[in-house]
This record gives structure tokens, C-alpha cells and sequence, in this order.
């Protein structure tokens, strides 16, 4: 029960989302910001297909039936796992941190990048994520600091992809993937590259998980409407049935918000029952019936779910299980999208 709770606080606390950034430069954290990733380097890559990673692991139920595919890249950026409360003053993480980068390695890149090695190869690069604090700034310097944070983080991601664009993609097709902290950067490169870009044509689909994504940002990419769409944006927010958040209530638009159980726009409410199998405390586990997904209003409702220990889940907010609570049928879903995107493009 004692490693439950921990592992619990574990998975809560590395799955935090923000939005803001502004064109600033920060003025601290001298040794992190002169630190400029050189992605000619494995060791700036928390996924490549180049090196053994946790983005290459698979629940032992699903290990008989793994076909890989090189046809497609997945581009995916984690979420915050920067949380060191002993560095007051650090706004930005270290990429020399090797505890930290350990950490960001056998959390979000086990349990969700690894979803998607089966429709392609994952890369997945590490950049000087904003901490923790940056969301929750408690004066106007701090405010400035934070966004300053999240702007350094942004250009980090932004200057992966173009390497990766430049020397590993090679013209094949690619999936950007993401969740929280790293969906406010995933945002921003698909409006810098895909939105009403030649690239756009090259895009199976964006999977932009845990953040709220206005339509209204996008001249030319939508929503993914029907689970075989491509050149479309999936996203969801998970909360419990009939909790909205203050900050939603706020939102001046309704967020698109996927099923990611029907993956039908039209098909709104799908039943726990249908959910065949969610990755939850024990990544070789595989748990069938968790979780229902119910579209409401720009977010996804669940009903409490259900899994050995749920009793212990007292939170409304599900942020922090947004790809586990549904890891098969995404999983499924990103193989789907990519066998239609060739199909599609083969017929042309």
C-alpha cells in the first residue's frame, strides 16, 4: 500500500500543465541558459531511435503481438518533471541533471511515449523544461521569470525539431505527440510548422494531451473527427464526472476535446466497459474497464475509475493519468492513423 501512495505522488506531481510565454531573456540561471542543447548528441535525446530507451518498452501482456514500424516519426515532448523544491531560485532545469533526467526518462517516457512505439519511431528531446513553480508565480517578477522559463523551454523544443527535421526525417510522415507542460510547446510548433504550411501534408495527426487547444489558434488544422483522420489535432482534459475547474469555467472557448475511447466526434459517451486496457502504477499491467470517456464542454469527464487501490484516487482532476487511464486504445488509435494516412496518400 506504501509504494501505491508513493508511486501515486510520483505520477501526480510529474504530470502538471501551464500556458504562457513571451519573447524574453532571462537574466538567471546563467549556467543552464548558456547550456544550448546540441542535438547531434544522443545524450539530448530522452528517446531516439538510435539508443535503447524506456520509449522502447512494452507491457509484457502486448510483447507477443509488437510489430514495429520505421514508416513514420514520432515527435514527443514530456511533461514537467522538474519539481527539485531545494532550488529556490532555479527557473529552468539542467540538462546536466542526471537524477532529473533519470527521472523525466522512467516516468512520462515509459508511460506515455512509449504508447506510440508501435506506429513509428519515437524521438523525444530533453530541453530545459520550466519547474514546477512557474505555474503559480507569486508576484509580477516572478511572473516575468516564469514565462521567461516557458519561452527558453520553447526554443529548446523548437530547436529539436528542426534538427530532427534536418537530419533524421528523411521526408517521411510524423506524429507530434505530448502531454502538459510539453503540449504548451507542441501547440506553438504546430502552429511555427504544420498550420497552413507545405508540412502540414507530411502530419498523420497530433495527439495534444492535457492542455486546452483553441480551434480558433489554427488557420488550416481541425480537429480529428472520425479515428481514421489525419492532418487533424486529438486532445482531451480528464476530470472527474460533473467537476468543471474554475480555470475552464473562464475559458473564453471550448477546447477540442477527442474521445479518446470512440475517437467519433458523434460518439461522445463510451462506457468503462469498452476500454480495454489502461496502464496505471504498474507499467507490465495491463487493466481492462478503468475508466469511462465522456465529452463535455471543451473537457473529458470520467466516472470514478476503477482499479485495485481506486480508493486511494480522491482527486477530481485526472491529469494526471490523461494517456494511461486510455494507453491501448490510443495505442491502437496512432497505428490506425497511420496505415488511413498511407492509404490515403498511396490512392493520390
Amino acid at each position: 500500500m506504501r509504494k501505491l501512495l508513493y508511486l501515486l505522488f510520483i505520477i501526480f506531481f510529474s504530470q502538471c500543465a501551464n500556458n504562457g510565454y513571451m519573447k524574453l531573456q532571462p537574466q538567471y540561471e546563467q549556467e543552464q541558459i548558456g547550456l544550448v542543447p546540441d542535438y547531434s548528441q544522443l545524450v539530448y535525446w530522452a528517446a531516439h531511435p538510435a539508443k535503447k530507451d524506456p520509449s522502447d518498452s512494452l507491457p509484457k501482456p502486448i510483447q507477443k503481438e509488437y510489430q514495429p514500424s520505421d514508416k513514420v516519426d514520432i515527435f514527443f515532448v514530456h511533461p514537467t518533471s522538474y519539481l527539485d523544491s531545494s532550488k529556490p531560485s532555479g527557473w529552468s532545469a539542467s540538462l546536466k541533471d542526471a537524477r532529473l533526467n533519470l527521472y523525466t526518462d522512467y516516468t512520462s517516457i515509459l508511460n506515455q511515449a512509449s504508447i506510440f512505439n508501435q506506429a513509428g519511431k519515437i524521438y523525444a528531446p530533453r530541453y530545459r523544461q520550466a519547474h514546477i513553480k512557474s505555474y503559480s508565480p507569486i508576484n509580477y517578477a516572478d511572473t516575468l521569470k516564469a514565462l521567461a522559463a516557458f519561452e527558453l523551454a520553447y526554443q529548446d523544443v523548437k530547436a529539436a525539431f528542426e534538427y530532427y527535421l534536418a537530419h533524421y526525417n528523411n521526408g517521411r510522415p510524423i506524429m507530434i505527440a505530448s502531454h502538459s507542460q510539453g503540449s504548451t510547446h507542441a501547440k506553438r510548433l504546430l502552429k511555427e510548422f504544420f498550420d497552413d504550411k507545405p508540412l502540414a501534408k507530411k502530419l498523420v495527426a497530433a495527439y495534444i494531451v492535457g492542455m486546452a487547444i483553441d480551434p480558433g489558434d489554427y488557420v488550416q488544422l481541425k480537429a480529428c473527427e472520425t479515428p481514421e483522420a489525419t492532418g487533424c489535432i486529438c486532445a482531451w482534459r480528464t476530470y472527474e464526472e460533473g467537476y468543471i475547474p474554475d480555470f475552464v469555467k473562464k475559458e473564453k472557448f471550448n477546447s477540442i476535446v477527442t474521445n479518446p475511447l470512440s475517437w467519433n466526434k458523434n460518439d461522445t459517451i463510451v462506457d468503462r466497459k469498452l476500454n480495454k486496457g489502461s496502464v496505471l502504477y504498474q507499467f507490465n499491467k495491463i487493466t481492462p474497464k478503468v475508466a469511462d470517456a465522456i465529452n463535455h464542454e471543451g473537457i473529458l469527464w470520467s466516472k470514478k475509475p476503477h482499479f485495485l487501490g481506486s480508493f486511494l484516487f480522491r482527486t477530481s482532476n485526472y491529469h494526471i493519468a490523461d494517456y494511461n487511464f486510455y494507453y491501448l486504445s490510443v495505442r491502437q488509435n496512432a497505428v490506425d492513423r497511420v496505415n488511413n494516412y498511407f492509404k490515403s496518400n498511396s490512392s493520390n
